[in-house]
């Protein structure tokens, strides 16, 4: 992991690191499952494992990462795994909040939070602005998120701001309608990591993921450690992002800019 960290490093014209990093920490409930562990103790591996992911990210230069932590539709898990669950993220804030002042990192949150048990509510807020100076990096909790809530609230807003006048439905945009949008401040995800082997994004970033890289891995979230990190990203760098262009109009384009 070292030697590769070094040839990044030393080579960053051919390995270009993504601005945004967004994962699907998925498996925990697995994780324990095949360990012989409670599923609380799988989401506790898991919270440990977003502090390693989280500074193992911002060590290689990573401006944005974005973790899918409470869905929607975690609600309809057993009320005491979603109590546990609600516990563990209070916790987890109130104890990394001198190390996120430490290391320059603001925190970000995207969904529904008004739904959210009103401690956390609080403690979200609080951490949010004690760090809202930071600039090293962002760090945004996808919390009682969903895609398809997303959409519904930005339309909402949208047409609240036609009926008030400071919108033109016919003028309508993308730029327009994304600052509508929970991420609204966010450059739109380069990489998308799926862990636990499962195929789809899971009402995840639908609209904001339309050119970004997705990565798939078998791992659970538990065991997805920085050494795995690197590797999705090495994947990514293995791919070409045309966005509409040509494989050569690409590589003109790098050879425009290439270092004499």
């Amino acid at each position: 992991m070292l030697k590769t960290l070094l040839v990044i490093e030393q080579n960053s014209f051919e390995y270009s690191m993504p601005e945004h990093v967004a994962i699907i920490m998925d498996g925990n409930g697995r994780w324990a499952q095949r360990h012989g562990k409670s599923r609380l103790e799988g989401h506790r591996q898991g919270v440990e494992n977003v502090r390693r992911i989280v500074k193992a990210s911002r060590n290689l230069g990573i401006q944005h990462i974005t973790l899918y932590a409470f869905s929607v539709e975690n609600w309809k898990r057993p009320k005491s795994e979603v109590s546990a669950l609600m516990s563990l993220l209070n916790i987890y804030l109130k104890k990394e909040l001198e190390e996120l002042l430490q290391n320059g990192v603001r925190l970000n949150v995207i969904g529904r939070i008004e739904d959210l048990p009103k401690n956390v509510q609080k403690t979200l807020l609080d951490t949010i602005e004690k760090t809202k100076e930071n600039s090293q990096q962002i760090l945004t909790l996808a919390l009682n998120y969903g895609a398809r809530t997303e959409i519904l609230d930005a339309v909402a807003k949208y047409t609240s701001l036609v009926a008030a006048g400071k919108e033109d439905s016919a003028e309508l945009d993308w730029e327009t309608f994304s600052s509508c949008l929970y991420t609204h401040n966010l450059p739109d995800p380069d990489l998308i990591i799926r862990t636990s082997g499962e195929h789809r994004l899971s009402n995840f970033l639908l609209l904001q993921a339309a050119y970004a890289e997705i990565y798939f891995t078998q791992l659970c979230w538990p065991e997805f450690l920085p050494e795995h990190l690197l590797e999705a990203i090495e994947d990514y760098n293995s791919r070409e992002r045309r966005y509409g262009q040509t494989g050569e109009q690409i590589k003109e384009v790098k050879k425009s800019i290439s270092p004499a």
